[in-house]
């Protein structure tokens, strides 16, 4: 089992493991549009391709989809007096962000991610 405190810093382990939210506009993936992959933090786990990302001027980094079926899965979050749905890397179940449907595109969906849930593999590594 990992010591998930010995491998994060404070606001990884509060942000991944005790369901916190990073201050919007801060990450370093809100902006971030590089070709590539995002990572989950916690495993290394491949979670959304860099052509899903999008701009919803929400302050996080936003997908219209996962990476592939299965990877992210979902858990119904009624905290803070709202009725969400919560997003978790299905490998590690390392706190991602919640899922909303009120995407633009197609898929109507909005992943909104935390930066300090993810890492970043630019393609071609």
């Amino acid at each position: 089992m990992k010591d998930w405190r010995k491998e994060l810093s404070e606001e990884e382990y509060h942000v991944m493991r005790e369901k916190g939210t990073e201050r919007p506009f801060s990450g370093k993936f809100n902006a971030h549009f590089e070709n590539g992959t995002y990572t989950c933090k916690g495993c290394g786990e491949s979670l959304f391709s860099s052509s899903s990302k999008f701009d919803a001027g929400c302050g996080w980094p936003s997908f219209d989809q996962g990476i592939e079926t299965g990877k992210i899965k979902e858990i119904l979050d009624k905290s803070h007096g709202m009725i969400r749905t919560e997003i978790v890397c299905a490998n590690c179940e390392s706190h991602l962000g919640h899922v909303f449907n009120d995407g633009p595109t197609k898929t109507r969906l909005r992943y909104c991610v935390n930066s300090i849930s993810l890492d970043f593999k630019k393609k071609n590594e």
